[in-house]
């Protein structure tokens, strides 16, 4: 079965997690790897990464996901937040929207993944409160994401689809 990956990374979060599918799938297989491009829907099954913008997948991973036509999908992606799996099972169900009717869905997997400083110097503009604390401490947490144990769930998400 031939494979592509497609992904879209603003931070580098996705582009890690599509290195490790890469690493994982036999490469002889692999048809494309890059940023959403029509040649990847040569393959049997796509591998579509995307980082999380307001609660789905980022408009480049929307378009492609919407010229999919009869190959299986696997969606992988990175939030910001993380911890909660509802909260990843809601991003993936927002991004699985942008595909055809009937398109088949093989597969998911969502982590946290960092974000940039930038995010971090708003946060602390933001006015003294418990939400204020959290984000804080959600940032700092999220720093050290995808770690290896992210990385070793999503070859595992991989090898067992």
């Amino acid at each position: 079965m031939t494979y592509a990956i497609v992904y879209s990374s603003k931070t580098g979060n996705t582009r890690l997690l599509a290195e490790t599918i890469r690493d994982t799938l036999p490469a002889a297989d692999c048809l494309y790897f890059g940023a959403p491009d029509d040649a990847a829907l040569r393959a049997d099954r796509i591998y579509v990464g995307f980082w999380t913008d307001k609660g789905t997948c980022d408009a480049d991973t929307a378009a492609f996901l919407a010229r999919v036509t009869t190959q299986e999908v696997f969606l992988f992606g990175t939030a910001g937040f993380g911890g909660a799996p509802e909260y990843f099972d809601k991003i993936l169900s927002a991004a699985r929207r942008n595909l055809p009717e009937g398109a088949a869905v093989c597969g998911s997997y969502m982590c946290q993944g960092k974000m940039p400083m930038a995010v971090r110097a708003r946060y602390e503009q933001m006015e003294d409160s418990p939400r204020r604390q959290m984000m804080l401490d959600n940032f700092d947490a999220a720093l050290s994401h995808p770690d290896e144990a992210a990385l070793s769930r999503l070859q595992d998400a991989v090898q067992n689809q």
